[in-house]
């Protein structure tokens, strides 16, 4: 199997029908996301179409569960306030039931999946260093996990009891090897590369390739700007930051 893995679409259309159509070159048997299809961005419910007409496995993220009250957005800073906000204003019945229903936590034979971290998944903890990585391994019945949360793509690897950190965008799945990936941002990545990034995990090659692409930023910003979001969200996309 050919899986297609993204996270943090955060209502960005031009961001995600770029990985889509680079996805399009691909033999793809299932597209996966961890989570955030809402949030920052200005086109929420084209971005829900697109995830659910591409029968998207979708998790939780904490953008989606605060769009529809499942998260207390005070924890939030003020400008993801003001932007769940107009994304509820905005959002269909169709795109609330959608996010509503969206699990915390998925599993097939080959990997999990979830937004943050494997524990406590429904407070969203980020997961930034070993310390943590070493934490969530211990919650891993499957051999990889794939995360987003940070919008900064990462790798985490446990190996003969120790906990490894690495960046390669190209990995080879070891079977007494367990691996945590981030696999980064579609709509707003924040590690100094604006362009999107996605996951292709071939499970018969046994290889996990993090992908980057282009795409029309200048259009994302003007989209942002004309539906009276905060200047800030549009400007952020140029640094990937």
């Amino acid at each position: 199997m050919r899986y297609a893995i993204f996270s943090d679409i955060h209502a960005n259309l031009q961001a995600v029908e770029s990985v889509l159509a680079e996805l399009k070159k691909e033999k793809i048997d299932g597209y996966f996301c961890a989570g955030d299809v809402v949030g920052y961005g200005a086109n929420p419910h084209e971005c829900i179409g697109i995830v659910r007409d591409l029968n998207t496995v979708c998790v939780a993220g904490n953008h989606d569960w605060a769009v529809v009250d499942k998260v207390d957005i005070a924890y939030f800073n003020p400008t993801a306030q003001e932007a769940i906000l107009w994304t509820r204003a905005k959002a269909l019945r169709e795109d609330m039931a959608f996010l509503d229903k969206l699990p915390l936590i998925y599993k097939n034979e080959n990997f999990i999946m979830v937004h943050g971290t494997l524990d406590e998944p429904s407070y969203f903890h980020y997961l930034v260093d070993i310390r943590q990585a070493a934490t969530m391994f211990r919650y891993m019945d499957r051999n990889v996990c794939f995360v987003g949360h940070s919008h900064v793509t990462d790798i985490f690897v446990l190996k003969d009891g120790k906990v490894a950190r690495g960046l390669s965008a190209d990995i080879s799945v070891e079977k007494e090897c367990k691996y945590i990936i981030n696999v980064g941002s579609v709509g707003q990545p924040r590690d100094g590369n604006p362009k999107s990034s996605f996951c292709i995990y071939d499970t018969q090659e046994n290889t996990i390739s993090i992908r980057r692409v282009d795409y029309n930023i200048t259009e994302a910003q003007k989209r942002i700007l004309e539906s009276g979001l905060s200047p800030f969200l549009a400007s952020r996309l140029n640094l990937g930051r």
